[in-house]
């Protein structure tokens, strides 16, 4: 089995909104919502993600500004943002998804996620993942 598909089998059956292969192996799984899952597996994993295979719930900017600051290789998406595929078009990751949306909102739905504003319109996967792991800390709506 490919990594990726070892990664959207494992999203789809368990509780897990992320999940990380490589190698045939399972590297990372969570069930935190949001950017956080992804901040929390480069904490854990960090350079391990490089090569690797991703599923996810939703990837907007934020999180695909992730995958290419973490040199992921690929990516399953059940929503994925036009933003967010752009990024990923731009930095070479091939991707797979269910469902297209032009944004990713916040929690109550009435504007656009505070870690997509965090990162909108930023071209370097580097400053995105710094803007977003100091902003993490502060309350969001």
């Amino acid at each position: 089995m490919k990594d990726l598909d070892l990664a959207k089998e494992s999203l789809r059956n368990s509780d897990n909104t992320l999940v990380i292969v490589k190698n045939g192996q399972v590297l990372y799984g969570s069930n935190a919502s949001g950017i956080q899952s992804l901040l929390m597996a480069l904490d854990k994993i960090g350079n391990e993600m490089n090569g690797s295979s991703l599923a996810d719930r939703i990837v907007g900017e934020a999180a695909a500004q992730l995958c290419a600051y973490s040199h992921v290789r690929e990516v399953y998406a059940v929503v994925l943002s036009q933003c967010g595929k752009d990024v990923l078009e731009r930095n070479g990751i091939r991707y797979e998804y269910e469902n297209m949306v032009p944004h990713i909102l916040n929690m109550k739905k009435t504007d656009l996620c505070p870690f997509e504003k965090m990162v909108a319109g930023r071209t370097s996967p580097q400053e995105a993942y710094e803007r977003l792991r100091k902003g993490f800390s502060a309350p969001h709506t």
